[in-house]
């Protein structure tokens, strides 16, 4: 797990899979992901914070499946036939997150990835990891075991 952003911390290949969240391109380290799998039916939760959409039986195991939108104060959207979850691992466990779509897995350099702005830090949270550039656009690259925990 990486403490901070340092220039340091981009100096090699990082295989990310993208995501989208309304029109903004979102990044995950791949090394994170479990599997991405179809929507399903989501069991609620009772007395759960808002973001947390309740829990999905996974080949006999129980997932806790989040809504990144609301965790992100983004508004919320109907699923579509685009809508995934993200089975990843964190510092807590296999954790679900719903996302608008996977739109791709990219090999990011060194030099496509950059600290993110500190105003954008303080105003997600610490949620954001750092920012690539590629091909003329901004891909948000996630800290996820912050915006995941409770």
């Amino acid at each position: 797990m990486q403490e901070t952003a340092t220039t340091e911390t981009f100096s090699t290949e990082q295989q990310t899979v993208v995501f989208r969240l309304g029109q903004e391109s979102y990044g995950i380290d791949i090394f994170q992901v479990n599997e991405i799998i179809r929507m399903r039916e989501i069991t609620p939760v009772p007395k759960s914070e808002p973001h947390v959409r309740g829990l999905i039986n996974l080949r006999g195991k129980t997932i806790p499946v989040v809504d990144l939108r609301v965790r992100m104060s983004l508004p919320t959207a109907e699923a579509t036939d685009s809508t995934r979850i993200i089975v990843v691992e964190t510092d807590n466990g296999n954790i679900g997150i719903v996302v608008d779509a996977v739109t791709e897995v990219v090999s990011l350099e060194g030099q496509e990835i950059h600290d993110a702005p500190k105003i954008v830090n303080d105003l997600s949270t610490d949620f954001v990891h750092a920012v690539a550039q590629r091909e003329g656009r901004l891909i948000t690259l996630l800290n996820l075991d912050r915006a995941l925990a409770a």
